[in-house]
């Protein structure tokens, strides 16, 4: 997969994407299986805004029972299964953990029959998934001893019990957009990221394309089209801007969902819903407050989600220090056991997605769905649909639906394709159990077992080009410092995965900045590779090395709290880190990060 901008000035293409979030690249991949000229266009790189810095979720629609949404429940169910089924190395089944407390609401009879119709409208959850690994276990109940061995922490306030139900999660949101712009251009489509879309093209009232501008080099073009789909997520509304033409569009209101994270891990394998402070106002019946999660991930726990209301440019949507400190207060006031502090937060995330109506205080009205617009009954436009996508889970249907409602548009438009069936690039795996003991077994003596079972996950069955390469070149098996990459996953990365820029390769395509800031020594030696790879000059070198570093800045906000990068203690230190979340008081921020590391199941 090369960046060529070139062909896409190559006549009129049947269907252009512009977005490649998950929703954009889902929608490209559709359109090209079924047999469209398709182009896709990104302004930054694929995934690389509010997709890559989700949740890392896969929701089956559980919380849908609380707003008695029946259809919503089922559809996200579904894509979950798409998911787990087309993705094995890339999506896995979670346990999580409901703590109960007395009776009413919060009590184990409410929430246990709640599961229970959560398991009922699911039983065919598991339908087409053959790997036993990847199936949806049926929810179960813990009474509360199994609960305090699990979690000590939520001894207090005291738990009648739990109930455990699985969800999906990703091991690496934005190299699952990658595998869907892989599938798109495997189909025939043309993608080229870092082109940012400047003005819509018209023929009379139909929109007919779009101009461009190429980002690295400053040029100006035109990407002529029949159809064109804007999934530019929370920048979709400003191709909008030209009052003549969309009568009725407005900005839509946004949320701006956020989580940190914390370099630790949970030993039981489960994460734990535990009720925040905000409430969401259209719960039907529900609990007093909205679930916060604090959920494993790698050798890490992710905490989160937050939302707020985010009326600005979304260029500016960052987590502020000062926010960090109040989550941090508002879990120890919930869990005083956890005795978190700010400076054990080695990465903040945010992304915006659609918002409801309402917001004020503590009461929340969340988006329901993602917004699909048909500009021709909304503005008299002709040749546009636009689609802001809600939610991860469901960006393989609601492209699909999008699509379908482009092509209304379109002469005999062709029927849609088994996208929920067809494997991604690197997902034709029957058992992951299986394939990843094989491969280990046969592991290259060049290898660490960890850097193995991360090429397993980050590339599936395609991690044998990556060994291949570096069989080719044995130097290029050696890792960036204090990180389980290889310097082949970068060549590999440049020469097969359109990574051209500096950031593309620390934050999306491999793990070195998987969840903190890697170190000084890690960032430039993956800059020199790419470097000589791409035969940048020493102005480019300090340029993307710039960038980088201000782009790991808004996640780290080092001068305020979150854990600094051990830019001068050196890499060890970065990897290591020197706080940890207290197992009680301080004796967990003591820990190391091998076995000894302290953990969440460890706090009291």
């Amino acid at each position: 997969m090369q960046r060529r901008p070139a062909l896409l000035v190559d006549g009129e293409y049947d269907v252009l994407v512009i977005g490649a979030g998950a929703f954009g690249a889902a929608a490209a991949r559709d359109a090209a299986l079924r047999g469209l000229r398709t182009a896709l266009i990104e302004r930054g790189d694929f995934g690389g805004a509010t997709s890559a810095e989700c949740f890392k979720m896969v929701h089956g629609g559980i919380r849908y029972l609380q707003h008695a949404d029946l259809a919503r429940l089922r559809a996200s169910c579904h894509e979950r299964s798409a998911l787990l089924r087309i993705a094995p190395h890339l999506v896995k089944p979670l346990p999580i953990v409901i703590p109960t407390y007395g009776s009413g609401r919060r009590g184990r009879a409410l929430l246990s029959a709640g599961a229970w119709l959560y398991d009922l409208l699911t039983v065919d959850r598991n339908r087409g998934i053959a790997d036993p690994r990847q199936k949806i276990r049926r929810s179960r109940i813990l009474n509360r001893q199994a609960l305090l061995e699990l979690f000590p922490h939520l001894r207090s306030p005291d738990p009648s019990g739990a109930v455990v139900f699985e969800d999906g999660q990703m091991h690496n949101p934005a190299r699952l957009v990658l595998g869907l712009v892989q599938a798109a251009v495997a189909a025939g489509a043309t993608a080229c990221n870092h082109l940012e879309a400047r003005q819509l093209l018209w023929d009379g009232p139909r929109v007919s394309g779009v101009k461009v501008l190429d980002r690295l080099d400053g040029e100006i073009f035109d990407i002529r089209a029949r159809l064109t789909l804007n999934a530019a997520g929370p920048w979709a509304d400003y191709l909008h801007g030209d009052p003549e033409r969309f009568r009725s569009t407005r900005r839509g209101k946004f949320s701006r969902d956020a989580y940190f994270i914390i370099d630790r891990p949970v030993p039981s394998g489960h994460g734990v819903a535990i009720q925040g402070h905000s409430r969401d106002k259209d719960a039907i019946l529900g609990r007093s407050t909205r679930h916060l999660f604090l959920a494993p991930w790698r050798d890490k726990t992710l905490l989160g989600v937050w939302h707020r209301l985010f009326p600005d440019s979304p260029d500016t949507a960052r987590v502020e220090p000062a926010e960090v400190h109040g989550w941090v207060e508002e879990l120890n006031t919930i869990h005083p056991a956890l005795d978190l502090t700010a400076s054990e937060v080695t990465f903040a995330n945010c992304g915006l997605v659609p918002f409801g109506d309402t917001a004020t205080g503590s009461e929340l009205s969340f988006g329901k769905e993602s917004r699909i617009t048909d500009h021709r009954r909304a503005d008299g436009v002709q040749g546009m649909v636009s689609l802001v996508g809600i939610r991860f889970t469901t960006a393989r249907a609601d492209a699909a639906r999008a699509l379908d409602l482009l092509l209304q548009q379109y002469p005999h438009p062709p029927p849609g394709a088994a996208t929920d069936r067809l494997p991604l690039p690197g997902g034709n795996i029957d058992d992951f159990a299986a394939f990843e003991a094989h491969a280990q077994s046969n592991r290259p003596a060049m290898l660490a077992p960890a850097t193995l079972t991360g090429l397993l996950h980050n590339h599936g069955s395609r991690y044998v080009d990556v060994i291949g390469a570096m069989q080719d070149d044995e130097e290029s098996a050696g890792l960036v410092p204090g990180t389980n990459t290889t310097l082949a996953e970068i060549d590999f990365a440049v020469k097969h995965e359109m990574a051209v820029r500096l950031e593309d390769v620390v934050l999306r395509r491999t793990d070195i900045a998987g969840g903190g800031h890697p170190g000084k020594d890690a960032i430039e030696i993956a800059a020199a590779t790419m470097a000589r790879r791409l035969d940048w000059s020493k102005r480019r070198l300090d340029e993307e090395l710039a960038v980088t570093y201000r782009t790991l800045a808004r996640h780290l906000a080092r001068e305020t709290g979150l854990r600094k990068p051990a830019h001068d203690a050196g890499v060890q230190g970065a990897a290591a880190g020197t706080s940890r979340l207290p197992t009680g008081a301080r004796a967990m921020r003591r820990g190391q990060r091998e076995d000894t590391r302290p953990s969440v199941a460890g706090a009291r």
